[in-house]
């Protein structure tokens, strides 16, 4: 029964209380009378009736009062003492508990409250370490998201079922090259969140791959991986590397016999076919030369034995000397053909990459000056200005060219310029001093480089007219007579992406 409905029936009890008490004093002291000393005493209260009646209404007041605050006091504080508990208990708001009843009772609330505020704060704490661990996790999934957008291998995330879970911009490239209709689909019937890997790649492949990264967790393998080569629908060769994902324990867990837990994996793509192309062009091409120079070498050794007979006819030494001509012209002709291949995939072999030109020039300049008792300055230059070069070749350009000219004509001090023109940037390379003919120009131009270092020099097939036919530029030779400068002029592309100032395009 609950308290507000305890009270009125302790009252009813209190009534029939007191009137029994009344009913079994008068049947005592009636008792103990004389017939005459009862109708006496019948007859005074009969005419007290109502004082008596007064009387036990008074008793009755009082009993009900004590009752009332007896009640208040070791009933409804306790009770709802329990209500106010259970509605913290049931996740209410942290507020503290009013203090009522008796002294234990107080206590009882003063220990609730203590309980309250020690569970609001430890809220507060398990609040502020979710919000620290969810801006945590946020930073990392930011970084994760920069790495592998800036990641230069197409990567994709999976689980164990080959869902796939993240991918970047260059797995996203790698995969409309893979379409059959990259012009409409764009590669994303094979590529996005929720589909299957299985759907490139075969699935009896990746379960042999998964199964061995498995193995090798077992084993104990700290970060096992594998890798395979497969072939594509449309004829592509990937080498694929497969790394496992696990569960990261606990600080407060033991650790698991059996290694790590796989929860996924992560591929990592890289198209091969050029490369493969490549290697099979060079063996082709090694074996033609292995086979034509042995045949070639045989026919030459046999001319010169022949020659070397004091009594052969002078027809036949002509003939011979004609065959040692020919052999020798073929193996000629042979290896300027495997030099021109060789050269070709040189000039291709550093992309074409977007580089703020101050930082090109800062890098030639550090270069050049390390080549020798020269000093490089770089006050003229556009800072704002971004090239579309290979910057790798480019230098070695620069770099050659000063050589020669500290080399070769004693120049201690050299300026590089750096400025846009029209659609393009002009690269200088600006000394003050002795000029040089258009022959040694050209011949600069066309002889293969050689690099200074601390150790000597370094030689490279490439010339700077390679260098230049690579960026699609022009490079030439110019005077200022007025000032008594010189210069070599490389005209170089700009990159696509940025607003340049409108300037006439420069002509040699």
């Amino acid at each position: 029964m609950k308290p507000a409905h305890r009270l009125p029936a302790l009252m009813v009890a209190l009534v029939f209380a007191l009137a029994l008490l009344a009913v079994v004093s008068v049947g005592l002291v009636t008792a103990t009378l004389e017939p005459a000393e009862r109708t006496a005493v019948a007859a005074v209260l009969a005419s007290r009736a109502m004082l008596v009646v007064m009387l036990w209404l008074g008793v009755f007041a009082l009993a009900a009062w004590g009752l009332a605050r007896l009640f208040s006091r070791f009933v409804e504080a306790p009770a709802r003492l329990a209500e106010e508990a259970q509605v913290l208990l049931a996740g209410g708001a942290a507020r503290e508990v009013e203090a009522q009843g008796s002294a234990a009772n107080r206590g009882l609330a003063d220990t609730l409250n203590a309980l309250v505020r020690q569970r609001s704060q430890l809220q507060q704490d398990v609040a502020r370490q979710v919000a620290e661990a969810s801006h945590a996790i946020e930073q990392e999934r930011s970084r994760l998201s920069a790495l592998m957008a800036e990641l230069t291998q197409a990567v994709l995330v999976c689980n164990l079922d080959g869902r796939i879970l993240l991918y970047n911009s260059r797995a996203r490239a790698q995969f409309r090259a893979l379409s059959s209709t990259p012009s409409t689909a764009g590669g994303a019937e094979l590529i996005g969140l929720g589909r299957s890997i299985h759907a490139v790649f075969e699935r009896q492949l990746v379960t042999h791959a998964l199964d061995t990264l498995k193995q090798r967790a077992r084993a104990g393998v700290a970060q096992p991986s594998t890798q395979f080569v497969t072939s594509t629908r449309n004829g592509q060769l990937l080498r694929v590397q497969m790394a496992a994902v696990g569960d990261v324990p606990a600080k407060s867990t033991v650790p698991v016999a059996g290694g790590l837990q796989l929860t996924g994996f992560v591929l990592m793509l890289d198209d091969i076919t050029r490369d493969f192309e490549q290697e099979a062009m060079r063996d082709r091409l090694l074996l033609g030369l292995t086979e034509g120079s042995r045949a070639s070498l045989g026919n030459l050794q046999a001319a010169v034995e022949m020659l070397e007979l004091p009594d052969l006819e002078a027809a036949m030494r002509e003939r011979f000397q004609r065959v040692v001509r020919d052999e020798v012209a073929t193996m000629t002709a042979r290896v300027q053909s495997l030099a021109a291949d060789v050269l070709a995939g040189m000039k291709t072999r550093w992309p074409m990459e977007e580089m703020l030109g101050a930082d090109l020039v800062s890098a030639a300049a550090r270069r050049i000056e390390a080549i020798g008792p020269v000093r490089v300055s770089t006050s003229d230059v556009d800072t704002a200005l971004w090239l579309k070069v290979d910057s790798y070749s480019l230098l070695q350009a620069l770099v050659c060219l000063a050589g020669r000219l500290v080399d070769e004509y004693e120049v201690k001090s050299l300026q590089l310029r750096l400025k846009a023109a029209g659609p393009r940037a002009q690269l200088d390379l600006v000394w003050v001093g002795q000029a040089m003919s258009t022959e040694t120009v050209m011949n600069w131009q066309m002889d293969a480089m050689v690099l200074r270092n601390g150790s000597g020099a370094d030689a490279t097939p490439l010339t700077v007219r390679d260098v230049v036919e690579r960026h699609g530029g022009e490079f030439w030779f110019e005077r200022e007579r007025v000032r008594h400068e010189a210069f070599f002029r490389f005209l170089l592309p700009c990159s696509a992406g940025q607003d340049r100032p409108a300037a006439a395009h420069a002509t040699p």
